[in-house]
């Protein structure tokens, strides 16, 4: 399993440098940047202070979409309660929930807005959960970096796997379900457009291993009986 960082359009170089740090320090290194700032910079390379390779190797993205090319899975994180998603996952909790995709999820992204105003709910809604540091206190809140570096503490604990991707079947993957899924929903007049339809997603993602396979099994022979 892999687990890769996202900054959508961070403003401020020394952030994206102090979130370079934050990541080699935990042990991960892929970082992408959507529309970022001069992450090179002088003061973005301060901050990342030994950390500069996981600058220079960040891949860089015209938007969010294209950053999710290869994710599995998607984690939107936020600071605010604006129940785009009606169940939202506490940080603590990921190292659980990941886990118990077992080897149906191979790519896990955990996705950081902007310093100012966070993801757009268009943003939000291409990630499959919305997940929150609880804080004792509302204000003042985590900055960007410090919340990269709390993320990355907490999923340091995950046993990744090593010699996972090599077995995983990704006929049986959580992302390929959901496509069984949706091609389900549309193919009875509950699309995308349905309030059922972003429920029924939603539901799906808190779905372990073993009934994300079973669910493949009966969405399979659904299809092939609409199809007939």
């Amino acid at each position: 399993m892999k687990i890769v960082f996202i900054l959508v359009e961070p403003a401020v170089p020394e952030n994206v440098g102090a979130a370079a740090r934050a990541l080699k320090t935990m042990g991960f290194n892929d970082l992408r940047l959507v529309n970022p700032c001069d992450y090179l910079s002088v003061d973005a390379r301060k901050l990342a202070h030994a950390s500069n390779d996981i600058l220079e190797n960040a891949s860089v993205y015209n938007t969010l979409e294209e950053a999710l090319h290869d994710i599995d899975f998607a984690f939107a994180t936020s600071a605010r309660d604006r129940w785009i998603k009606l169940d939202i996952i506490d940080s603590h909790e990921m190292p659980k929930f990941i886990e118990g995709k077992g080897d149906t999820i191979n790519n896990v992204a955990v996705v950081f807005g902007r310093e100012e105003s966070g993801l757009t709910n268009h943003e939000i809604n291409l990630c499959q959960r919305v997940t929150t540091i609880p804080l004792k206190t509302k204000y003042p809140s985590l900055n960007l970096a410090q919340s990269v570096m709390v993320y990355a503490y907490i999923l340091s604990g995950i046993n990744l796997g090593e010699n996972q991707a090599a077995k995983a079947d990704t006929t049986q993957s959580f992302q390929a379900l959901s496509k069984k899924v949706d091609a389900v929903m549309k193919a009875i007049d509950l699309g995308p457009d349905k309030l059922i339809y972003g429920r029924l997603m939603e539901r799906l993602s808190e779905l372990g291993e073993q009934d994300i396979k079973l669910l493949h099994s009966i969405t399979t022979e659904l299809i092939q009986k609409l199809n007939r």
